[in-house]
């Protein structure tokens, strides 16, 4: 009897503790038409508590909309998210993989979703949407490259789990920064055994550790790039081409035949051989030849996107625009959430809504995640972190490097040889660099070269803005899901 009185006393405290707090997730049904014919899904939309596994204490609680097709065998479930860091699911879910596209300012069937093939489920990281630390002492856990490939790790493990998916092939799908953190939760949940079939890396790199390293030859190969934009801007050499794939091909053979070659000898080029390289990037890039640095014969993508055409800046996203697109509509985006998934919260959602419309107990609107991010990978010191994070603003190139690769594509194949990844490139993105994919390609081990596959799409990091090339990714994705 006196056990029975501990054993219910027990039970009591522990359900009175946060270890088991959860919330009820909305879940509702849907159809659309999809090439002229009916999909039917659920839609179910909530938190994930992310605990602490000796505790069982949520940490922090992770936002997810997850749309599943009735089906008598398992079929594949993809988790989705986009980059930032600190940036919500809403470009992937509601501009490319959906099943509802926002379009001219309201939400219309997508012919481009990814649902007909694959179910999905699409995650907002902790600070970002909806999701959020459940102390504030626990941001930090969250709010860096190691904490935040853990905690979304345990998001797929805890969700797979709690909806009894168990047997399902797991494909994970990441955009820019997002591309990097599928790579490495690939890893991580391979390592526990989980069956990731296959990541789709977009506008993000290729996952590999030589993604680290922007010197060399591949980062050379960025120059053949510059050619595309510097066409469509009206600002190429015209002995180079007239459309982008030949005036890009012409330009990346003087790339490979001229410039490196000389960047390999570069400390012994007298002042007449710099003299042609810059000549010759000029030819290329569009850009002044007095405006390439004769020490350095190098252009940076922050160099290129502020002095290609004068008085203007490129986008960062997109070298054919001179200001950002933005394609969200916060109203109409959390009148679905509200309305149509019937997840109603009076949180403001952290990528469509400021902080600052919600309860702020000192009136300060704290700092962005992005802002507060911790990039180190393991032990680095405050001048390290100093100099990395200037030479990322200086170059434009993409975030800071700080400490050793995090294990990602090659060491996921190691351990899945039948993984299949695809990595998607924009030919208009300052970050992307399809030149130095089609080279990397080249040079991949035979493992690796079974396992990737690399595609150049016309559009910038959103390719899929481009409505031929979100058929196109869509198409790919489609492909690698049916291997």
């Amino acid at each position: 009897m006196r056990h029975a009185i501990l054993a219910a006393t027990l039970w009591t405290a522990l359900a009175a503790t946060p270890a088991v707090a959860t919330e009820a997730a909305a879940i509702t049904q849907h159809q659309i038409t999809v090439a002229g014919r009916p999909l039917k899904y659920t839609a179910e939309a909530g938190r994930v508590p992310i605990r602490d596994a000796e505790t069982g204490e949520p940490h922090g609680f992770m936002f997810y909309t997850a749309y599943r097709v009735a089906s008598k065998t398992p079929r594949p479930l993809t988790f989705v998210w986009n980059g930032g860091p600190g940036a919500a699911s809403v470009l992937l879910h509601f501009e490319a993989a959906g099943p509802r596209r926002l379009e001219g300012g309201r939400l219309i069937d997508n012919d481009d979703t990814w649902l007909t093939d694959t179910d999905l489920v699409f995650v907002d990281p902790i600070g970002t949407g909806f999701s959020r630390p459940a102390k504030a002492e626990y941001d930090d856990e969250f709010y860096g490259t190691v904490g935040d490939v853990a905690s979304v790790t345990e998001f797929v493990r805890a969700w797979r789990r709690l909806r009894g998916e168990t047997d399902a092939p797991v494909f994970l799908a990441g955009e820019s920064w997002g591309a990097g953190r599928a790579a490495n939760v690939g890893y991580a949940l391979l390592k526990r055994g989980v069956p990731v079939a296959g990541t789709v890396l977009i506008s993000g790199g290729s996952g590999l550790s030589s993604e680290f390293t922007t010197q060399g030859d591949l980062g050379a190969l960025r120059m053949a790039n510059l050619a595309a934009t510097a066409l469509f801007h009206g600002k190429l050499d015209p002995t180079i081409g007239a459309q982008p794939d030949p005036a890009r091909a012409a330009a990346e053979v003087w790339v490979r035949e001229t410039y490196i070659p000389a960047l390999r000898r570069l400390s012994s080029l007298n002042d007449a051989e710099r003299d042609a390289i810059a000549a010759g990037l000029a030819r290329i890039t569009g850009l002044p030849a007095d405006q390439i640095d004769r020490k350095s014969l190098a252009v940076t993508p922050r160099q290129f996107r502020t002095t290609l055409l004068p008085g203007k800046a490129l986008d960062t996203f997109d070298m054919r625009l001179t200001r950002p697109a933005d394609g969200r509509s916060a109203t109409v985006l959390l009148r679905y959430f509200a309305e149509d998934l019937g997840y109603r919260t009076d949180l403001p959602y952290i990528g469509l809504e400021d902080l600052d419309q919600g309860y702020l107990p000192d009136g300060k609107v704290p700092q962005s995640v992005n802002t507060r991010w911790n990039y180190a990978t393991g032990p680095v010191t405050p001048d390290e972190i100093r100099v990395a994070i200037a030479e990322a603003q200086r170059t434009g190139a993409g975030p800071p490097q700080l400490g050793p690769p995090l294990p990602g594509t090659a060491e996921a194949v190691a351990l899945n040889p039948k993984l299949k990844v695809l990595v998607a490139t924009g030919l208009y993105d300052s970050l992307g660099n399809c030149a130095a994919d089609t080279e990397r390609a080249r040079g991949l081990a035979a493992a690796l070269k079974a396992a990737m596959s690399f595609h150049c799409y016309v559009g910038g990091h959103m390719m899929y803005r481009d409505p031929a090339s979100r058929t196109a990714l869509t198409r790919d994705v489609r492909a690698l899901v049916a291997q």
